[in-house]
């Protein structure tokens, strides 16, 4: 039951965050998603409804890089490294953070941080 209530916890912290926040072409938006054993990060364009990039922890290019640290702060660097290559080679610099109702610690910071020293704005 607890893991229910957080749960639900959660998607009300996202639904109240999502109504505040949109991406846009020029300033996208960086979402997060972490499960217990995984990292995911994507940026959006609301605008159009459409992923421009995404890196996780699944992808075959970083799993060789993370050796199996894919839930745990170390890998979300190196996701957050990744995702922030990706975004200034498209040309993208600023973005808006949604945090997809996750509290701003562990893993989620570790991303956002790491994302922030390879260049990206936010």
């Amino acid at each position: 039951m607890a893991s229910l209530k957080r749960a639900q916890a959660r998607l009300r912290r996202k639904e109240r965050v999502r109504k505040k926040i949109r991406g846009t072409p020029e300033k996208p938006r960086l979402s997060v998603f972490r499960s217990s054993k995984h990292i995911y990060a994507q940026i959006i364009d609301d605008g159009s409804a459409h992923t421009v990039l995404e890196s996780s922890s699944l992808a075959k290019d970083i799993r060789a890089t993370l050796g199996g640290r894919g839930g745990n702060r170390e890998g979300a660097a190196i996701i957050g490294q990744s995702i922030a290559k990706k975004a200034l080679e498209k040309g993208i610099k600023r973005v808006v953070f949604d945090r997809n109702g996750f509290l701003y610690h562990g893993r989620i910071k570790a991303l956002a941080e790491a994302a922030r020293e390879t260049g990206l704005e936010f």
